[in-house]
């Protein structure tokens, strides 16, 4: 069975019009699961095009103080994969933004890799990122995803070697994550100096597409990257706001609202 991946359709359509990705992660279940269905379609009318859904874990290696927060938040409700998976089947009905999970190999290999990619992509989810599975041990997952058309992006950081690049760039589909800097996620100040020349090494090897992410926190350093990357993903300064609204939906999501908005129209130029 295949279906059509939006993924490469909303890049594609926005290549075409000369335009960059605006591509938002919020933690799945922080503050609940219902905040968060509701974060996915406020995110989408301020103009994102591309929502990165964190599937929280308790060790998370990756993540700042902020997601490593959220995850706990979403956590404390149980949240699983599974309820995650059933609630990109119910937001199914409102929106076709494309819809991207973003976590830790333990609780897909916990679901069951293949099972996994069936029912995550059966349920709406058109690709996974997992950031502490490198290429060349995901044959189980990138045979699965394949099977079923579930795009498996995969992180350069500014560390990888020719070599690691090339792999990444010949293992990923839909897009490349390109991690601005080394460290954790978290909001910074500025861009990273080291973003240029990794961006320079991908593009040797590849013309897919390629998402920055990791320390964008602002309208200005979103802009910044657009020029030069064909996505801006932005986690950390979205997340922050949601555990300050955490208690108040309505305040929560009009705030993500007003700043995804500023960040939308920074990334493409309006």
């Amino acid at each position: 069975m295949t279906f059509t991946n939006r993924i490469d359709d909303a890049l594609l359509k926005l290549k075409s019009k000369g335009k960059k990705a605006f591509v938002p992660f919020i933690t799945a279940g922080d503050p609940t699961l219902d905040i968060t269905k509701s974060l996915i379609l406020t995110l989408e009318s301020a103009g994102a095009d591309i929502i990165e859904l964190g599937i929280p874990f308790s060790d998370p290696i990756a993540d700042g103080p902020s997601i490593q927060r959220a995850s706990l938040r979403s956590l404390e409700h149980n949240t699983s994969l599974k309820d995650i998976i059933s609630m990109v089947a119910e937001i199914r009905k409102e929106t076709q933004i494309p819809i991207v999970l973003m976590g830790y190999y333990n609780p897909i290999f916990k679901y069951g890799v293949a099972k996994f990619a069936r029912d995550a992509t059966e349920s709406g989810v058109d690709g996974v990122i997992v950031a502490d599975l490198p290429p060349d041990e995901s044959t189980e997952l990138t045979k699965s995803a394949k099977e079923y058309n579930l795009a498996t992006i995969f992180l350069v950081a500014p560390t990888s070697t020719p070599d690691r690049v090339k792999l990444i760039a010949e293992s990923s589909t839909g897009y490349i994550y390109c991690v601005s800097t080394t460290g954790v996620t978290g909001a910074r100040t500025t861009v990273s100096e080291m973003l240029a020349p990794t961006l320079e090494l991908i593009k040797k090897y590849t013309d897919k597409p390629i998402a920055v992410g990791f320390g964008v926190s602002t309208p200005e350093q979103a802009s910044e990257i657009a020029k030069v990357a064909d996505g801006v993903i932005i986690g950390s300064a979205i997340v922050n706001i949601v555990e300050k609204y955490k208690d108040n939906p309505p305040e929560l999501l009009s705030s993500v609202k007003n700043f995804a908005s500023e960040l939308a129209s920074a990334i493409k130029g309006l």
